[in-house]
């Protein structure tokens, strides 16, 4: 093999490898929401409970319920590891470091949440918020390593993510905390998923894409 197919199998290697971690991170998240969901063993609604009583109380006091935090906080650590990886994978490829940098802290955030649950203050709200802005923004900027039409959808989600991020407290009203937040992180978890499906569909075709660029 010459220089050029190594180079090219690299690309469509290193674009599997991270189009995978982003899709699984992305189900991961979702999927261990919903069954967090299932298992809690006290009232739970979406629209007055924040997603993080999943993992713990918010106050220190409180009871953590079993299994549901685990089944949270593993899932969310698993699922923050895999989108460190990725990025890692997606620098590689594209090394457009606006990109790369909200992805990855977005990764790091979402592992600050699984380690540290809403009891174990600052830390949580540190994480939480750094995987809030950090999403939205990556979901924009993923618009410098995608092509039309799905960079337009990005860009939507992102701008979603911190709109219900910054207008918050006004959609609490109609909402509810847990409602609120769920449009703030939703947007997000859905573009990690979609650009994960994006990079494992363009794995064969990066040739004729003028934004992947290896050098």
């Amino acid at each position: 093999m010459n220089v050029d197919g190594i180079i090219k199998s690299d690309i469509r290697s290193s674009l599997t490898k991270s189009g995978l971690l982003l899709f699984l991170a992305g189900f991961t998240i979702l999927m261990s929401i919903i069954t967090s969901e299932i298992f809690f063993k006290k009232n739970y609604t979406t629209r007055d409970n924040y997603i993080s009583e999943l993992g713990a109380p918010m106050s220190p006091e409180g009871v953590i319920s079993k299994p549901s935090a685990e089944i949270f906080n593993y899932s969310l650590i698993a699922s923050g590891l895999m989108i460190m990886l990725a990025t890692f994978f997606i620098q590689k490829i594209f090394k457009k470091l606006i990109t790369t940098i909200p992805i990855g802290l977005f990764g790091a955030g979402i592992l600050g949440v699984g380690i540290f649950p809403g009891n174990i203050a600052p830390w949580h709200m540190i994480f939480a918020v750094t995987l809030f802005i950090a999403g939205g923004v990556g979901a924009i900027t993923s618009y410098k390593i995608t092509s039309a039409p799905i960079r337009y959808l990005f860009i939507c989600l992102g701008i979603a993510t911190l709109a219900f991020l910054f207008g918050y407290k006004y959609f609490i009203p109609s909402m509810g905390v847990g409602g609120a937040e769920r449009w703030v992180f939703y947007p997000a978890v859905f573009w990690l998923t979609g650009l994960g499906g994006y990079l494992l569909g363009i794995k064969d075709e990066y040739r004729h894409m003028s934004h992947v660029k290896p050098e």
